[in-house]
């Protein structure tokens, strides 16, 4: 688990990042900004390592990865800037689909926010697919 901090300032980055009015409340994609409060985000620079991003090799990962297929939020309530949120990540369904190219792999992770009360504020689901 982690923490991520709704402040003020993320959040106007990230409305103006979607052309968004920067005044106009929290942006519903939102909580995807909790990436760069999760020390374990795969995607995230770490010195000395080498950075799927640096342009060595664009868009190869080696080791696993797979296509971002589908991203769903769902709300309890509307997030409030001021308020630090606890990240709890899950594991969801996995299938199988066939297909003219072959086997396809789906797997489902949830990302559930949850106040200092530790009441459920949002969810978010997505859907990663891989080629067997």
């Amino acid at each position: 688990m982690s923490t991520f901090p709704i402040e003020e300032g993320h959040v106007r980055a990230f409305a103006r990042a979607l052309g968004a009015a920067p005044d106009g409340g929290v942006p519903l994609t939102f909580p995807i900004a909790y990436a760069h409060f999760d020390p374990d985000w795969p995607l995230v620079m770490r010195p000395g390592q080498p950075w799927h991003g640096s342009g060595a090799e664009p868009g190869v990962k080696k080791g696993g990865g797979g296509l971002h297929a589908e991203q769903e939020f769902e709300y309890f309530r509307p997030l409030r800037v001021g308020e630090t949120l606890t990240v709890h990540k899950r594991p969801g369904r996995t299938w199988t689909k066939e297909g003219r190219s072959g086997a396809l792999d789906f797997t489902e992770r949830h990302t559930d926010f949850l106040d200092a009360e530790g009441e459920l504020v949002a969810r978010s689901t997505t859907v990663t697919v891989v080629k067997r």
